[in-house]
């Protein structure tokens, strides 16, 4: 059963409206339920097969202002690129030690991988550790790189990726609510024309079909996809 501060947020928000993007980030900051510092997250429904290869949309985004979270970074590199690894500021760089390590003592305290294409033979060994949590590296969301310095700064900066799930919906952070409405709207933006960017070729009709935000224990807030096309449109 909902609690008591959940059901009266979800008094406040219409079911059958449709808000713009900045008044249902605003509800949502207004509308915060837990003491913690709640994770807001869009929910974006698109007209996508994930099923067919050439729709299952994917990729990655930095948002200007952050997640609000500084992920813990491995990077899997070996001689030089282990020192620039290292420069940029990655907590954890190694290679065949590291991934022995995970192998053995399924070893995970870390929030992201980078690795270099010269040691990703070697990776695969623990793809079945790292794929089921979404930590594989790959080099669609810039993951896979021989740039590890870039990579890692742009992670650090508060770097998002996205997947089309099953049901056609990518799930992404776009900051906390103590960000306020304005720098969440602009990382929403950000998210949202990323998206729009990586629209298949083979897509049709209108390919966002709905959008939700809501704070990590509030209810969801619908905006209008209309409105998020414009945007879109115009950046």
């Amino acid at each position: 059963m909902a609690g008591k501060k959940y059901r009266e947020a979800a008094k406040k928000i219409d079911p059958e409206k449709r808000y713009s993007l900045e008044e249902a980030l605003m509800m949502v900051v207004a509308n915060k339920v837990a003491k913690f510092d709640e994770t807001v997250e869009l929910a974006v429904r698109l007209n996508v097969d994930p099923r067919q290869a050439d729709q299952n949309v994917r990729g990655s985004v930095v948002l200007p202002h952050g997640t609000g979270k500084v992920p813990r970074v491995l990077v899997l590199a070996k001689g030089d690129k282990e020192r620039e690894a290292h420069e940029a500021g990655a907590d954890f760089v190694g290679g065949e030690d590291l991934i022995k390590r995970i192998q053995e003592e399924n070893w995970l305290d870390f929030d992201r991988v980078i690795a270099t294409p010269d040691i990703m033979g070697a990776v695969g060994r623990i793809g079945k550790i790292l794929g089921p949590r979404g930590l594989m590296p790959n080099p669609r969301v810039g993951t896979v790189t021989f740039d590890v310095a870039k990579a890692v700064r742009e992670v650090k900066a508060g770097k998002v990726d996205y997947r089309v799930d099953k049901a056609g919906v990518i799930h992404a952070p776009i900051g906390k609510v103590s960000f306020g409405e304005e720098k969440l709207v602009e990382n929403a933006h950000a998210l949202l024309n990323a998206i729009v960017r990586a629209k298949p070729s083979s897509a049709k009709g209108n390919y966002i079909k709905s959008v939700t935000v809501s704070s990590t224990m509030g209810p969801g807030v619908k905006i209008d996809p209309d409105v998020v096309r414009v945007v879109a449109a115009a950046a």
